[in-house]
């Protein structure tokens, strides 16, 4: 049985605007183009926004603020670090990124996965929520700063702290407002990082699971080992409350 090559469509967008990148990403697929492979991207923002098909995008170069957002399906490689609001209302795909990442990634995040290869910035996973049978998913190799999962709905949040050797993995106000989901962290917490709304748990084996599942995803993208990562030492936050704020408006 003869197979047919993929033919994958190469963009050059060293001297293009983003609006003209975005246009010509948009004219590809509606051809029918499955395969596309971005050079030279150098803050281009709204990559892939809302884009609704299973096409497979490679960046090579740091993609600007807004990658993928509305996205809903498709796969996008980084070749390189991202800056802020990755993954923005995201609402199914995967977005895999080698490098760091920056602030709100994740925001409002409904569906799909992220795997960041390293560090990333402040607010990751703000406002993620799960919507029907979907559930958001992010896991950072390396450390999260301030307010991480803050006013989190849904989804999961995985941090491995790979790389922070005597250094806690996350920085202070985590889960802060959060009233759903779970946080996974490498490592542990002081109680002052934490926001009042979330509590730490040990992990159960449903949580083993559920690590492992996406542990061995991150390690096939980046190449490590995962019996380097040992799931004793993981521990768990969640809300204690579903209604955080709810006092506030009662009277």
């Amino acid at each position: 049985m003869l197979t047919v090559p993929v033919q994958i469509e190469t963009i050059d967008a060293g001297q293009m605007p983003f609006r003209q990148l975005n246009e010509k990403i948009r004219e590809l697929i509606d051809r029918g183009c499955n395969d596309i492979l971005l050079n030279n991207v150098c803050g281009h923002r709204y990559i892939a926004s809302g884009i609704d098909k299973p096409v497979n995008i490679t960046i090579n170069g740091v993609p600007g603020n807004d990658l993928a957002i509305f996205a809903s399906g498709p796969r996008i490689t980084v070749n390189a670090s991202c800056q802020d609001g990755t993954g923005n209302t995201m609402d199914n795909g995967q977005i895999v990124i080698h490098g760091r990442s920056g602030d709100i990634l994740g925001h409002s995040m409904r569906g799909g996965e992220i795997y960041v290869r390293d560090n990333v910035g402040t607010r990751v996973g703000i406002h993620m929520k799960s919507y029907e049978d979907k559930q958001p998913v992010i896991v950072i190799g390396g450390r999260a700063g301030n307010f991480l999962g803050e006013y989190m709905a849904g989804g999961i949040l995985i941090i491995l702290g790979l790389k922070c050797t005597g250094k806690c993995p996350v920085g202070r106000f985590v889960g802060t407002g959060m009233h759903g989901g779970k946080i996974y962290i490498r490592g542990s917490v002081d109680q002052f990082q934490l926001g009042k709304e979330v509590k730490v748990f040990d992990i159960d084996e449903n949580d083993r699971l559920m690590i492992c599942k996406y542990l061995n995803k991150w390690c096939e993208f980046f190449g490590e080992n995962p019996n380097a990562v040992k799931l004793e030492e993981f521990i768990k936050l969640q809300p204690y409350t579903h209604r955080p704020y709810g006092k506030l408006y009662a009277y």
